[in-house]
């Protein structure tokens, strides 16, 4: 039993915690806080401060925890970076108000603060209020992502740094950044300057005018203005994700979705070496020692950019008609014993794994790269021979889930991205609000004893028709708070979408009160 001053409770908070005991009292905070932060942490102290103040939290920093009135502690011992929990206490202590966070690494104490700024209850000139609670939390999955596709529409750095504070707030803790495919690619790559002086030039608007108007090719990259990230830029992003828990993933696609780099440099393809000229959606031609050096090459500024140990291949939709029509493909699959074009994908993966792997780093990938047909396709053969590397992710996108259980059965851990539920460029129409929040990461078919393979979520928005920030923040929001709240409660836990609505109404006014949220409102 609960002491008679604590019950059971929910408050307006997303997403929804995993044991909330409310006391019935209120803890009001006068003027100026005194402020606690555990030296051992490393914060940007901006960032902390940017919060309370949204919040309206007035305070003031203090060295000394036994004089703070709000204290963010690590427990003692080691610091773990995998330990995303933590315990929150809002209470009185005889005559004066305390609020003392817990946790057992940074991205707890970060959460404890996310959790702080959403249980404000009433502002006035020069007080706040805050139920008094004990809250312990934590994560029920430790991969949850939040994927923007920046290839196909351009948006830049101020709205980056946007949405990774909107992922913040929702305790999203990685950032899955496609930089490169068909239309364009957004990144600064020194070794090959062509890859922005000319490929960064596309966008999805041009790609399907060339599809369908069959104008010449390099109307599609040479019109547009260049739109890239030079390397600082990359740096400084990182940077601010990491100040808010955040990791940064970025995707190289491999071997197709390539027709960007292609066109700067038409030596890479399969049908645009052998023409002479760039061919749109062509795929690399894996079998090429010079086009895996260029891959190396690429990979290297990549992961020197981008620290956190892993890196997404792509690997999705390739075009086999392309690798089909190249005599040295098809001489090379004959002299290597390569019996299908998915057993060529695979072998030219792992030496993509195999080499990432070598720099410390894991590679991770759309689930086409087990091999598998994963659409059922007629003009497309199943992988025979080759079997993926060990240790690489598979992000399950498509396909039944009888492949998730099929790459969990072969040692594979999966990141679960059912485009019919986390594809927020999907119009409300075909994933409203509440089917968002119905998607389970774990599916019904997966045995028990195997669904701690499942790591989480991954949210994604895709860009051929996102064109402006306006259309941006339409179809992000409020759903990305459905899928953040999917992939933090545990599987056991009671969810109820009424609750969660009700408890979306203060974010929601944060949203429309930042232009977020228009004209969706009442369509989702």
């Amino acid at each position: 039993m609960l002491p008679a001053q604590e019950q059971e409770g929910s408050l307006s908070l997303i997403p929804k915690p995993a044991s909330v005991r409310l006391k019935k009292e209120t803890v009001k905070l006068n003027s100026t806080a005194a402020l606690y932060v555990d030296q051992r942490l490393p914060i940007d102290t901006a960032y902390w401060e940017a919060v309370l103040k949204e919040a309206g939290i007035g305070f003031r920093w203090v060295s000394d925890p036994q004089k703070a009135i709000i204290s963010f502690r690590l427990n003692s011992g080691t610091l773990s970076s995998k330990d995303e929990s933590y315990t929150l206490e809002v209470r009185n202590r005889g005559q004066w108000p305390e609020l003392r966070a817990q946790a057992n690494g940074g991205n707890g104490l970060l959460y404890a603060l996310q959790t702080l700024r959403q249980l404000v209850q009433k502002r006035g000139a020069d007080e706040v209020l805050f139920p008094a609670c004990v809250i312990s939390d934590k994560p029920a999955f430790p991969w949850r992502a939040f994927m923007l596709d920046e290839s196909r529409n351009f948006h830049g750095k101020e709205m980056v740094k946007r949405l990774l504070d909107e992922m913040a707030r929702l305790k999203l803790n990685t950032f899955h950044w496609h930089l490169v495919d068909d239309p364009a690619w957004r990144i600064e790559i020194k070794k090959y300057p062509l890859l922005t002086r000319i490929a960064s030039r596309g966008n999805f608007e041009h790609m399907v005018h060339f599809q369908s108007a069959e104008s010449r090719l390099d109307s599609l990259f040479l019109e547009p203005p260049a739109q890239f990230y030079f390397q600082k830029d990359i740096r400084e992003i990182v940077a601010y994700a990491h100040a808010r828990g955040i990791v940064v993933i970025p995707e190289i696609e491999v071997p197709g979705h390539a027709s960007a780099s292609i066109f700067a440099y038409p030596w890479l393809g399969a049908s645009s070496k052998l023409t002479g000229k760039p061919v749109h959606g062509d795929l690399y031609d894996v079998t090429d020692p010079k086009v895996e050096q260029f891959l190396h090459d690429v990979l290297n500024e990549v992961m020197a950019l981008f620290p956190d140990r892993i890196v997404h291949i792509g690997g999705d939709e390739a075009d086999y008609r392309r690798w089909e029509a190249s005599k040295p493909v098809n001489d090379f699959m004959k002299a290597h014993s390569i019996p299908t074009y998915s057993d060529l994908q695979v072998w030219a993966i792992n030496r993509m794994s195999q080499y990432i792997a070598s720099k410390g780093y894991r590679m991770i990938g759309w689930n086409e790269i087990t091999g598998d047909n994963i659409r059922e396709e007629a003009h497309v053969k199943a992988g025979q021979s080759e079997r993926l590397a060990k240790g690489t992710l598979v992000q399950f996108w498509d396909g039944k889930v009888a492949l998730v259980n099929k790459a969990i059965a072969q040692g594979y851990d999966v990141v679960n991205s059912d485009r019919h539920y986390t594809y927020l460029d999907y119009p409300y129409e075909t994933t409203s609000l509440e089917k968002a929040y119905s998607f389970n990461p774990v599916p019904q078919e997966i045995a028990k004893a195997d669904q701690q393979k499942i790591l989480g979520i991954g949210a994604q928005m895709w860009g051929e028709f996102i064109p402006t920030s306006e259309r941006l923040y339409y179809q992000t929001f409020p759903r990305i708070a459905a899928l953040a709240e999917a992939g933090w409660m545990a599987q056991d836990a009671k969810r109820s979408y009424e609750d969660f609505r009700k408890r979306l109404i203060p974010l929601e006014r944060i949203w429309m009160d930042k232009g977020y949220i228009t004209r969706q409102k009442g369509k989702y």
